[in-house]
């Protein structure tokens, strides 16, 4: 289109109402029309350099026409040569066509990138930490910044910190599939900022690894937002030397404060009083984690069903994060049989330990344990669900 107009304005084929930039262009290319040949190059050379690049992008990347042509802006290529080491050196580390395709799309100048000195040096380096080629490739799809981040000054201090705390490279390495940012120098701003303000306020570091290593990517939330919600933990009476400090954290910041109260609204229209709901909370911060709709169904079913009264899930508030089919419903069956039986109480104490325990515990000690174990048994795998029942 830059070539057409060109050509227009200097053989006077048409007249333009042009901008004072395209006035200029006119002027100047009339007062100089041997100039016209050395534009008609730029413009013809440039739509070359781009249809080649695109071209690249769909036939040796994979990349959709729309993708490459986005991608064609951000990086100039003239020749498949450096490209093409790059395709190569990827595959050689067990990248797919699929998985290339992504990381491309996501950054497309990797494509100019030397990949011997720029991307060689840290896959050894995860290599010798015990990061399999697969997690590799998962973690560099997700987060492909960490092949433009720096090995000595970003990579290398950002595993150093995490191990401070997790201890293991395998821990370490665990929490980078959890948060890849990590990896791009993320750590010096606001992951440093929040795990030292825990630790300002007491937090042991045991328990700020067991947070790092199962919920990371709290970690990278905003250092204002990560304050107040550690203020409002401390402000509900939260121990900070427990482990149920950090998960309340975790818990304020995987919510919203309007998906809060839906859910405060929610467990008091099925019987729980807000001191209730606080109590549950504290006993265990999962009871406000789980979705609206689960909580919907789990109380419908100890309330209705079991004809339990709501208070006692605010003493065992883990049954709303347990599977209603692959838990609840099958040892609800087992506990109504063995209650009915006479063979258990119907005490608070004892209905947790039998929806708590472990399955191969569960099965030990209130099924195979009794004389009706056959049946109880049967009872107990005709309400799993179907897919796990072994035929």
């Amino acid at each position: 289109m830059f070539y057409f107009l060109c050509r227009s304005i200097v053989h006077g084929r048409h007249t333009i109402t042009a901008s004072p930039a395209h006035t200029l262009l006119h002027y100047r290319l009339q007062k100089h029309p041997s100039k016209l040949l050395f534009v008609e190059f730029i413009s013809s050379n440039a739509n070359h350099q781009n249809s080649f690049a695109v071209s690249y992008l769909i036939n040796s990347c994979g990349l959709s026409l729309d993708s490459a042509s986005r991608a064609s802006k951000k990086v100039k290529f003239e020749t498949p040569k450096n490209p093409d080491l790059v395709l190569s050196f990827l595959k050689n580390q067990g990248f797919s066509n699929s998985h290339i395709s992504v990381l491309i799309r996501k950054l497309p100048s990797l494509l100019l990138s030397n990949p011997e000195k720029t991307f060689l040096p840290k896959f050894e380096f995860f290599y010798s930490k015990g990061v399999s080629s697969p997690d590799l490739v998962k973690i560099l799809c997700l987060e492909p910044n960490i092949l433009h981040s720096s090995l000595e000054e970003r990579i290398i201090p950002c595993f150093g910190f995490l191990k401070d705390f997790l201890k293991s490279d395998g821990d370490v390495i665990a929490s980078f599939k959890s948060q890849p940012r990590f990896l791009t120098g993320f750590i010096e701003t606001h992951i440093s900022y929040n795990v030292e303000f825990l630790q300002e306020n007491g937090v042991p570091k045991s328990n700020i690894a067991a947070l790092l290593l199962c919920n990371a990517h709290r970690f990278t939330r905003n250092p204002d937002f990560f304050k107040e919600t550690v203020e409002q933990v401390k402000g509900m009476g939260f121990d900070p030397l427990k482990l149920s400090f950090c998960l309340a954290v975790h818990a304020f910041m995987a919510m919203s404060k309007s998906t809060w109260e839906r859910k405060v609204n929610l467990y008091k229209k099925w019987g729980l009083s807000e001191d209730e709901i606080f109590e549950a909370f504290g006993r265990s911060p999962w009871f406000m984690t789980v979705s609206e709709t689960k909580i919907t169904k789990v109380m419908d079913f100890f309330v209705n069903e079991m004809g339990w009264k709501p208070s006692v899930i605010s003493k065992h508030p883990l049954f709303i994060t347990f599977s209603l089919e692959k838990r609840i419903i099958p040892r609800a069956a087992v506990f109504q049989f063995l209650l009915t039986k006479g063979l258990i109480e119907s005490k608070h104490g004892k209905v947790g330990k039998l929806f708590n325990y472990p399955e191969k515990a569960f099965l030990e000690k209130y099924v195979n344990s009794y004389d009706e174990a056959p049946q109880l048994l049967k009872l107990y795998k005709e309400k799993l669900d179907p897919a796990k029942i072994k035929k």
